[in-house]
């Protein structure tokens, strides 16, 4: 299954579904977000996530070079980790690329960055028995959205999941959407969207929070990745009960950093913050009054071994510590949830 067809049906599913996103949550047309209140001086929020994340694309000594750079510079964001991505569990007898690979992401979080489980393989389920992915197996991605599964099967399949982390000592902050775009998976997210199942099924929330309750996530709320838009956004309670909770965090900045395809034409520094720090999409939702922004990005492009989007990335940090650096705070995503969840809003901005 080719990346890029798979990446670009998930966006144009995110289109379709932002209207239905907006009506269902009575969101209006204006940036906004649950709880803004009125932004005064305070520092809005940055942060990212990257999909994609492994040690196939350019080696494990790449993710580590990733690391030690966020460290050093104190910024904060998310990179997926999907242990079944080659069609088994590299938590099984990894080999020597995959073992280090799997050590750097064990000190992740240290480095500012949070893991998050992409599901198991990115692509078709994975059989946790027999310790490879099924054959002609529904997608993972199209599996979340179906109406029909229980949240008994959400959790045994995540739990699995995070079974396969405790075993390299991974431990999964949060949940990303894989999308896809082969045949099968367009036909019949038309089909969902039809029959006004446009949304993710709602137990999965529930099955994440019966886990989140039990400990089995790193923290006990769980930020997860679905819908994303630079004006329609916001941070959306999905379950809850007491101090733990399931919350989709929606990114409101795209990937302007080679994308899945590592395509020089599509990075652009100056979307983010221009040269003069005058202008980008940071700017302007600071100027707006938004709580956070967030962007995307895909490990074939942001990579720093082989990713053409790796320089502007480093741009990007570079001018907004020097143009940004009163006015933006970063935080890793289960921060933000976390935060957000014990005040009840964005009120803890006014003291950081």
């Amino acid at each position: 299954m080719a990346t890029a067809s798979r990446h670009c049906t998930r966006r144009r599913f995110l289109g379709a579904a932002a209207s239905t996103v907006v009506a269902t949550l009575g969101r209006s047309g204006r940036a906004c977000a649950e709880g803004l209140d009125k932004p005064g001086n305070r520092k809005m929020i940055l942060s990212f996530y990257c999909d994609d994340t492994g040690p196939h694309v350019a080696g494990a000594k790449a993710f580590e070079t990733f690391l030690d750079y966020c460290a050093h510079q104190g910024i904060a964001g998310e990179s997926s980790a999907i242990l079944g991505m080659s069609g088994h569990s590299i938590s099984r007898n990894p080999n020597a690329e995959e073992k280090a690979y799997l050590r750097q992401v064990v000190r992740a979080q240290r480095c500012g960055i949070d893991t998050h489980m992409e599901l198991m393989t990115h692509q078709g389920l994975f059989d946790f028995d027999a310790g490879r992915q099924r054959e002609d197996a529904i997608h993972e991605g199209l599996w979340l959205h179906e109406p029909g599964i229980t949240v008994e099967e959400y959790q045994r399949y995540f739990a699995g999941i995070i079974a396969e982390g405790q075993l390299a000592a991974v431990r999964f902050t949060g949940l990303t959407w894989p999308g896809c775009g082969c045949d099968a998976c367009t036909r019949r997210y038309a089909e969902l969207r039809a029959s006004g199942h446009g949304e993710p099924n709602p137990t999965v929330w529930k099955a994440l929070l019966n886990l989140a309750k039990e400990g089995e996530f790193r923290g006990r709320t769980i930020p997860c990745f679905f819908n994303s838009s630079e004006s329609n956004y916001g941070i959306h309670r999905k379950a809850s009960e007491g101090e733990c909770a399931v919350y989709d965090l929606m990114p409101n900045a795209e990937d302007r950093f080679g994308i899945w395809e590592n395509n020089p034409k599509r990075v652009d520094p100056d979307y983010y913050i221009t040269e003069d720090g005058k202008s980008g999409i940071l700017v302007r939702h600071i100027q707006s009054g938004a709580p956070y922004c967030i962007w995307y990005a895909h490990w074939q492009g942001l990579n720093p071994v082989k990713g053409v989007g790796w320089p502007a990335f480093v741009m990007v940090v570079e001018r907004i510590r020097k143009h940004l650096s009163d006015r933006v705070v970063w935080m890793r995503p289960s921060q933000i949830t976390d935060r957000y969840h014990t005040a009840g809003g964005w009120s803890f901005l006014e003291n950081v």
